[in-house]
């Protein structure tokens, strides 16, 4: 990915119950406060998303964006690419665990192209603001469930 953010965050939890917690789409509203809907437009044959639209409110930025998915067979990160979006020309993102005595790193590497130019600059500092707040709300989800 070119021009790619990467953040990461310890949860106490095993892998396997981060991973449901990010495969289950359509709970996202519950937990991701700029997600306000998150629609399963088909799935793999084991059930999880292959294409997701998502409908974003995030103050300035507001967007409805389709994602289309891949999961690694071995349950610990997934990639995503954009479809198609009204406000961003492309979005490229995955989610890396790597689990240890029980706790779980996760990785969220993101890079997204807007359709207005944006400074560099500004543009890293928006998908850092982004990738920290989609953690913290990550971990608080696990963790509280």
């Amino acid at each position: 990915m070119a021009d790619e953010s990467t953040q990461s965050i310890v949860v106490d939890a095993p892998a396997e119950q981060i991973m449901a917690v990010i495969a289950d789409f359509p709970a996202y509203p519950e937990w991701a406060a700029a997600v306000k809907q998150a629609e399963v437009l088909s799935t793999f044959e084991d059930g999880r998303g292959e294409q997701v639209t998502f409908t974003l409110d995030a103050g300035p930025f507001k967007d409805v964006y389709t994602l289309a998915y891949e999961w690694a067979d071995d349950g610990l990160s997934v990639d995503w690419n954009l479809v198609k979006g009204q406000m961003q020309r492309s979005q490229k993102g995955r989610y890396a665990l790597s689990e240890t005595d029980g706790r779980t790193t996760v990785t969220y590497t993101l890079s997204v192209q807007l359709v207005v130019p944006m400074i560099g600059l500004f543009r890293r500092k928006a998908e850092k603001m982004v990738m920290d707040t989609a953690l913290k709300e990550l971990k608080r989800r696990v963790e509280q469930h």
